[in-house]
């Protein structure tokens, strides 16, 4: 039995837009999965629990990719980072926050323009969604965790503690669907031994379920 990642959905007052947004700053740079965006009228409320990290080969890709973004209608942002630190934050038109790496980032190496999913969670949530994808941990030190794809590609980690206090749902979220070999029933089923509880929300399809991981984050299981 297995799962494979369909998907990264967005939350989002305009799909449109935000699609148009992302299409341009990515063009043909694909991650492996889709991305998603379904409407959402929900106010964003603090700092998304995953975000994009941008790869870049080199100082001129990093400010090509900065000034595509600009271009698209995304802005800088000023979360406290340092003079001294050389990946550029950025965020989307709404708001939803993402990094431009820059060149020589060895985590990022060979990963691809979205290099990685960073996220905010703890070790617990990185061992779960290892075993919820079949994805073998590429990092696990101090709390910190990372899996990808035995196919290579975005990496996915997670920063261990201090967490962020949440602030309702996620403004984005991963909707997983079952391998060939598997279904929908004996996915959710397994994902609940893992530690995932079932939520009383609306999944992307109508035949989909919302599970919850082991920190809390929203999740669909979809039909293949």
């Amino acid at each position: 039995m297995a799962l494979d990642l369909a998907a990264l959905t967005f939350a989002t007052p305009d799909p449109e837009r935000l699609a148009g947004f992302w299409a341009g700053v990515l063009g043909d740079h694909g991650a492996g999965f889709e991305l998603r965006f379904v409407r959402s009228d929900e106010p964003k409320r603090g700092p998304n629990q995953v975000h994009f990290d941008l790869g870049s080969r080199s100082w001129e890709e990093q400010a090509a990719t900065v000034e595509r973004v600009l271009e698209h209608g995304g802005q800088h942002l000023d979360i406290g980072q340092l003079p001294e630190e050389l990946h550029v934050v950025m965020a989307d038109p709404d708001g939803n926050e993402f990094c431009v790496t820059e060149p020589g980032n060895n985590f990022l190496a060979g990963c691809g323009l979205i290099g990685c999913l960073s996220s905010d969670g703890s070790q617990a949530v990185g061992y779960f969604w290892s075993a919820a994808l079949g994805w073998p941990l590429v990092w696990d030190q101090d709390e910190e965790t990372a899996i990808q794809s035995p196919a290579g590609g975005t990496k996915i980690s997670w920063g261990g503690p201090p967490f962020n206090e949440r602030t309702g749902r996620n403004r984005l979220h991963l909707d997983l669907v079952p391998s060939a070999d598997s279904d929908l029933d004996a996915e959710v089923a397994r994902l609940r031994g893992l530690g995932a509880t079932r939520l009383d929300l609306a999944a992307c399809d109508p035949a989909g379920v919302v599970l919850a991981d082991v920190d809390g984050n929203e999740l669909c299981v979809l039909p293949g």
